[in-house]
């Protein structure tokens, strides 16, 4: 028999009452478990069985992986990918022209250090800010075009000479109402504003803003003839002029036009010269010198979605575009007028006159009785020491303009590079257009010999010169500017409206601007029989083609309406409606939705008795609505040009338009917020 200590001992355990006795067997198989024969071969052998040894040994040598470890850095992809990497044609192009870029170039050559001691001072007299493009404005060979015959026949020699002596006769109305517009609110108002309160005439003020006096201004005659009474261009002057090498649009009040109130013409005018640049991404520049809205039609200026407001809403959307901003208070900004040049980027302010408030000094004794001056409520130095609402304080006029130049040539916009070379002058005199601006549609002349002499070298290559020869389509040159020309050379048929959509569409695709010449025929009587239906119905579906054709070209687009501008063939043709970036009128155009001179005042046999009166009163009422000046008045157009001053206009607005292509700026998901 076992005894108890014995089994103590096996079981490695003290003797004791309370440890219970355990059997050998379980003692046994605890401390031999792992030991047995076979589980000892296992742990020593178990990774180098054959099976283990081999797939250890080859795993990574067998045919399948030896080939990918060999190919897999060699197949043509890889290959290729690996030779031509850098040499791309896009990897080639940034490699070669990385620092010849119009931007590099323009830093390399005229990089500048600050003038010591430099205040207000003119970056003028620095040398200018521009250089030659590496790829010329007149494009590939323009001398190659063929040259347009663009001598009057003698058969039209009595037509040229009525035109020209009904134009002579609307160029001189032209110019009477162009000097009375020149004297802003009179002669007493501008004293006034001159000598007694010190201020500068506003075409004064931008003949120190502007680098030389020759801008384009935009709608002269707005506001005259209104039903309201005349407000001499709509009380403010716009137009798009050079700063330091760089095309703006100003907006320049001016306050001898009933004392700078604002009307609901000078609203229109303002939003559209706001469109105007944001459609070419232009510097705006406003010469704040205000009275407010006028409260008689505050109806007309305040609710509506395109009224009053929309200026200030122009302005935020317009910075958050990435288009620079800056102001000049020059006067009395009051209530709406205040918030121009607070919402502006940059504002400068005149001491002793420049002056911002939502409510003057009589409307602060009349709600608190308190007596305040002026400069006391809302000066020059309030506003630039303690709010903060002016960045810059002018001590005068001059300096204030001359701030303006200098907080240009800071932006980060380049000048249009010069041509490489002089254009070519057309080889008929612009003075002859006289004479082909037609005194009315049966007086339209060959729509090519306006070409000869608006084209560089009289030279034109047309697109389908055989088809559809109602309407003249083809590419010339502006001064230098490649240009898709549309124009109308009679009643705008089926198949010339076919030809029209087709080049349109040429001129989107190839990025080319487009030159709408535009005389709509009148509208022609409705069909008489089936035939003609089936006719009219098919030059309808041309016509709509083309309509949505010139809709959805994303390229810059020019009218010139030189003869009539009537009914849906104007729609076709980029009228006002299908948003060209600039419209102009000649002097003799017209405008309405039917044809005045072809209006019936005899009603028809059996029909509207006694209603021959009522006719002819209609027929007078579409004749003065239809007129130029009718429509530039109402700002239906950007302005009304001299015939003989057509090319001139049409380069500046290429050359304009062209600008933002060399614009370095970034649009930012909000405005830049001065408080």
């Amino acid at each position: 028999m076992w005894s108890p200590g014995l089994l103590c001992a096996l079981g490695r355990r003290r003797p004791g009452p309370s440890v219970p006795l355990q059997p050998l067997t379980r003692l046994l198989q605890r401390e031999y478990w792992e030991k047995t024969p076979t589980r000892l071969l296992q742990s020593e052998y178990g990774e180098k069985t054959p099976i283990h040894l081999l797939q250890g040994e080859y795993q990574e040598k067998t045919p399948f992986c030896l080939l990918q470890r060999e190919y897999q850095e060699k197949n043509l992809t890889h290959l290729l990918q690996r030779e031509y990497q850098v040499k791309t044609p896009i990897c080639l192009l940034r490699r070669e022209y990385r620092e010849k870029t119009p931007f590099c170039l323009l830093q390399r050559e005229y990089r500048e250090l600050p003038l010591p001691g430099q205040r207000w001072g003119r970056t003028q007299h620095l040398p200018p800010r521009r250089f030659l493009s590496n790829k010329p404005k007149s494009r590939r060979h323009p001398k190659t075009f063929p040259v347009l015959d663009g001598r009057v026949p003698a058969v039209y020699r009595h037509v040229f000479q009525e035109n020209l002596r009904n134009s002579e006769a609307v160029i001189k109305r032209y110019s009477e109402l162009l000097e009375r517009v020149k004297e802003g609110g009179g002669a007493d108002a501008v004293l006034r504003h001159t000598q007694r309160n010190k201020k500068l005439f506003v075409r004064e003020r931008l003949r120190l803003l502007l680098d030389d006096a020759d801008f384009l201004e935009l709608s002269p005659l707005a506001g005259l003839h209104m039903p309201y009474g005349n407000v001499p261009a709509a009380g403010c002057l716009t137009g798009i002029g050079r700063i330091c090498g760089i095309w703006c649009v100003f907006f320049a009040a001016d306050a001898t036009v009933k004392g700078g109130t604002i009307y609901p013409i000078g609203v229109k005018k303002q939003l559209r010269a706001q469109e105007i640049a944001m459609e070419n991404r232009l510097l705006s520049v406003h010469l704040v010198d205000s009275g407010g809205a006028f409260l008689p039609l505050q109806s007309e200026l305040f609710p509506d979605k395109l009224h009053g407001g929309r200026v200030f809403y122009n302005e935020a959307i317009m910075s958050a575009m990435g288009i620079p901003q800056v102001a000049v208070v020059c006067g009395s900004c009051v209530a709406g007028g205040a918030y121009v040049p607070t919402m502006a980027e940059e504002s400068v302010i005149i001491d002793k006159i420049g002056m911002l408030f939502l409510a003057g000094p009589p409307l602060v004794k009349a709600a608190t009785g308190e007596d305040v001056s002026p400069e006391e409520l809302g000066g020059a130095r309030l506003h630039s020491q303690v709010s903060g609402c002016s960045d810059h304080f002018a001590p005068s006029e001059k300096e204030a303009y001359e701030c303006i130049r200098n907080i240009v040539s800071t932006l980060n916009c380049e000048p249009v590079p010069e041509l490489d070379r002089e254009p070519d002058s057309p080889l008929y005199s612009p003075e002859e257009l006289l004479g082909l601006a037609p005194l009315a549609y049966s007086y339209t002349l060959p729509v090519k010999l306006i070409l000869s002499r608006l084209l560089d070298g009289s030279r034109f290559q047309e697109f389908k010169a055989a088809y559809g020869t109602t309407l003249v389509t083809g590419f010339g040159h502006v001064q230098g500017h490649l240009v898709g020309i549309v124009a109308s050379n009679g009643e705008l048929a089926h198949d010339a409206a076919l030809k029209g959509s087709h080049f349109v569409q040429l001129c989107g695709q190839r990025r080319i601007p487009i030159l709408f010449l535009q005389n709509t025929a009148p509208q022609p009587a409705g069909p008489a029989s089936i035939s003609q239906a089936e006719a009219h119905s098919n030059r309808l579906k041309a016509q709509a083609s083309m309509m949505a054709a010139v809709a959805c070209a994303a390229v810059p687009k020019i009218t010139i309406v030189f003869g009539g501008c009537f009914g849906s063939d104007s729609y076709v043709m980029c009228g006002r409606s299908f948003s060209p970036n600039f419209l102009f009128l000649w002097p003799n155009a017209r405008v309405g939705l039917v044809d005045s001179q072809n209006f019936p005042t005899v009603p028809p046999a059996g029909d509207w008795t006694g209603e021959e009166l009522e006719l002819k009163q209609l027929k007078a009422k579409l004749e003065e609505e239809s007129s130029a000046f009718y429509s530039s008045a109402r700002l239906w157009d950007d302005g009304i040009i001299l015939p003989q001053d057509t090319r001139k206009v049409i380069a500046q607005c290429l050359e304009i338009m062209e600008q933002k292509k060399y614009q370095a700026v970034s649009p930012r998901p909000h405005p830049i917020i001065r408080m």
